[in-house]
């Protein structure tokens, strides 16, 4: 009797026990990104395991997104924070440390061959105005915080083998992390990388349909160098790589001549851009807007672009459209 009272007082007591083990094992890991891409490539790389949330979101713009309480408390709560790097994120380092963040950061661009403004990586000889500052310096803002420097293109996700290098990092990062889910992790990448390598060819075959004098498009500021340079399409902007404020006059004067001059008929919107400019160039040209282009950040659920792969499947064949009318 006393052995069967105490086998009964054993399992009550691992009945009560076992829902916090579980609960403790399956607690996921709290991910924070900078970005809209990057949220999309965490989710593919962690899966169920974590809870995935962006400090700025579908069809914002990352260059003059402006944190708030909200993401400091964000942030704050975060295990893991993945950002792009290369200057994308200037607002980050205010940001950490107003949120006394003790998560493990993870600079998804690291590796990559990133392009060189100062060497003239985006001068197609249409007069951008990158406002970068060439020296190795740093310049300071008004409360004395460091200034990112913007001697190299952040765009770097726009040739999908880099976002390959992004999907890599990722899941070596999230593996240190959590390392008793580590083969899950690298699973998962393994299986999107796979995906991102087919996706990569798709976009080479194609673009490699359209003869090369057409491949000339318009677009609201220098996003796509790294897709230029990866898959043949020449980009021209009036505006730099950080789409702060509008180009000047001058600078938007000789686009529309370039235009007029080389018969260029691709004109793109991009998501998170500033309309204006973009309808001041069909206005002056008379040329028609070819829709929109997803650049620094996905549409929301349910639109044409909600993911990286989508971003690359919708962009592909609004891109070709349009070139074949050059």
């Amino acid at each position: 009797m006393k052995h069967l009272l105490a086998l009964c007082l054993s399992l009550a007591l691992g009945l009560t026990a076992l829902p916090a083990r579980a609960e403790e094992e399956r607690a996921p890991l709290k991910i924070v990104t900078s970005f809209s891409i990057l949220a999309d490539m965490a989710k593919n790389v962690a899966g169920a395991r974590a809870e995935v949330t962006t400090l700025v979101g579908p069809d914002a713009d990352a260059h003059v997104f402006e944190p708030g309480p909200a993401h400091v408390a964000q942030l704050a709560e975060a295990d893991v924070l993945i950002i792009n790097g290369l200057g994308f994120e200037p607002w980050l380092v205010r940001l950490a440390a107003s949120a006394k963040s003790k998560a493990k950061y993870v600079t998804a661009s690291f590796g990559v061959n990133p392009l060189d403004l100062a060497a003239g990586a985006h001068d197609h000889g249409h007069g951008h105005d990158h406002g970068h500052d060439h020296g190795r310096g740093h310049s300071h803002d008004k409360d004395g915080y460091p200034k990112a420097p913007q001697d190299f293109d952040p765009h770097a996700w726009q040739d999908i083998r880099n976002g390959i290098t992004y999907v890599r990092n990722i899941a070596i990062a999230l593996a240190e992390k959590d390392p008793a889910n580590a083969t899950l992790y690298e699973a998962n990448a393994e299986s999107y990388i796979t995906e991102l390598k087919k996706l990569d060819e798709w976009v080479r075959a194609e673009i490699g349909r359209l003869p090369k004098e057409k491949r000339k498009v318009i677009t609201t500021h220098d996003a796509f160098a790294y897709f230029e340079k990866a898959y043949g399409v020449e980009f021209l902007s009036a505006a730099g790589v950080g789409n702060q404020g509008d180009p000047s006059a001058e600078a938007l004067a000789r686009l529309v001549d370039q235009m007029r001059r080389e018969k260029i008929r691709a004109l793109f919107m991009e998501n998170m851009g500033n309309p204006r400019m973009m309808e001041t160039i069909a206005r002056e040209t008379g040329v028609e807007n070819g829709g929109m282009l997803y650049s620094d950040a996905l549409s929301a659920p349910g639109g044409p672009a909600p993911t990286y792969v989508a971003m690359f499947r919708h962009n592909v064949p609004a891109l070709i459209e349009a070139m074949q009318k050059n």
